[in-house]
């Protein structure tokens, strides 16, 4: 669980989403101060007056002699407002001298008098009336050569008014609205970019984790990789050929060694069986049966380590555990121990190296064999995608189930004394064909268990 903790806060995909959310938030909390500084400053004020009076001048109307005579009401869907609230806000029109030619129902009443009057210059301005403040823009236009002025003008109650009652809800439902969108529909989106985009990791995770001593030659794909990953991948893939290279030197060596020793072995055996008789011979010859016997471990874990030195094909598994019996029936007379064989399910098939086959079941058999006691079974147990080899003997301590399988580890209770190879080869073929080898308690004696997780053919 602390490991599952650990993964999830350190996770990227995570660590994007949650710069996006604060990033999203800042941009929320920055949009809000802007209004409200805007607001503050009537800075929203001003932009209205100036787009109200640039959207006024394109609306005037001229006569034949290009004289401004009134506002097009078709075209301004706000000329009631001038005519309903005269006291409030109104226009005028001015032509370059300053003189007025078209005013608005409130009159020139309505305006500061004369040389008191706003700058006929693009602008905002400020003036005061019955004691009331009133905010205005002046818009110069152009027509038929000629230059105008049109100056717009509203009271600040009325403009106080419109933007606290009207613009200012608006505004604030609409900033509530751009934030729902922008963290829920925008995060959304990063979500399944980021999947998308992290996709490509996870596929090469799975090949990274595929990767075993038996498949070292196999490298990881870096074309469909973001850039920023595939140095880290191209760095992955040396790593790996370095230690191919190192695997295989090492298993040159163990099978060069193996080689050389057998010559020597069978040398010093022929020397001791052509000396007369003595004392010293038969412990020697044992020592040299032990030695040769440890060699021939070593050259099958050799083989049984390289994925090339296996021929796969369709194999009977029942034949191939009656000629283990067979070839085995002398040792288990020896040891006054009764071989079985069984098949649960018809004449099972398996895709399988024959010889890596039959080295596998012999060495479990063998096994069991050396641990079970005199009058008893062992039996192999054949089934569509299981074999069960079990004894009766002592068995091993639950704590030394995982040791079973090391290399050069031998039981307590076994007869001979044995290289402590054969279970390891065992599960390096098994290991090479994909299938499972465990060791479970029997009560009494020892079960090994070799799946095959691909599935037999069983035929009738």
């Amino acid at each position: 669980m602390r490991s599952a903790k650990t993964i999830r806060l350190s996770s990227l995909g995570l660590k994007v989403l949650a710069a996006y959310v604060v990033g999203a938030l800042l941009s929320i909390a920055l949009a809000v101060v802007a209004a409200v500084w805007m607001v503050q400053h009537d800075v929203l004020a001003d932009l209205e007056l100036r787009e109200r009076a640039g959207t006024l001048a394109s609306k005037i109307k001229f006569d034949a002699n290009g004289t401004p005579i009134e506002l097009d009401v078709r075209e301004d869907d706000l000329d009631w407002l001038y005519d309903s609230l005269p006291h409030e806000t109104a226009y005028r029109v001015l032509d370059a001298m300053g003189n007025v030619v078209l005013v608005s129902r409130a009159g020139d009443a309505f305006w500061p008098p004369g040389g008191n009057g706003p700058r006929l210059d693009r602008d905002s301005f400020v003036f005061e009336r019955n004691g009331a403040t009133l905010y205005g823009a002046t818009e110069p236009f152009e027509h038929q050569g000629r230059q105008w002025y049109l100056q717009f003008a509203t009271s600040e109650r009325l403009m106080k008014l419109i933007q606290h009652k009207f613009a200012l809800p608006y505004m604030g439902t609409g900033i509530g609205i751009f934030s729902a969108v922008l963290i829920v529909a925008f995060g959304l989106c990063a979500y399944i970019a980021l999947r998308y985009a992290l996709k490509p990791l996870r596929g090469i995770s799975d090949a990274a984790a595929a990767i075993s001593p038996r498949s070292l030659h196999e490298r990881l794909q870096a074309e469909a990789m973001p850039a920023e990953i595939r140095p880290l991948v191209d760095s992955f893939n040396r790593v790996l050929e370095r230690l191919e290279i190192g695997y295989r030197l090492q298993q040159e060596f163990l099978g060069n060694a193996a080689h050389e020793l057998k010559t020597p072995l069978a040398l010093i055996r022929a020397q001791i069986e052509l000396k007369e008789d003595g004392e010293n011979n038969r412990d020697l010859l044992n020592d040299v049966e032990y030695m040769t016997r440890q060699v021939q471990q070593l050259l099958l874990l050799a083989e049984a380590s390289e994925a090339h030195n296996y021929k796969i094909a369709t194999v009977r598994v029942q034949e191939i555990a009656y000629e283990v019996v067979f070839y085995l029936q002398r040792m288990a007379e020896s040891a006054d121990v009764c071989l079985t064989v069984s098949a649960a399910a018809g004449d099972v098939k398996w895709q399988a190296d024959r010889g890596a086959l039959f080295t596998l079941l012999k060495n479990l058999l063998e096994n069991a064999i050396q641990h079970a006691p005199a009058k008893t079974v062992v039996s192999l147990d054949i089934h569509n995608d299981t074999v069960t080899v079990r004894d009766c003997g002592p068995g091993v301590d639950r704590a030394q189930l995982p040791q079973l399988f090391e290399r050069f580890w031998r039981g307590a209770h076994r007869r001979d004394h044995g290289a402590g190879l054969g279970l390891a080869i065992c599960q390096e073929i098994a290991m090479a064909h994909g299938w499972r080898l465990t060791a479970e308690q029997a009560e009494p004696g020892l079960r090994f268990r070799l799946s095959n997780e691909a599935g037999g053919q069983a035929s009738p």
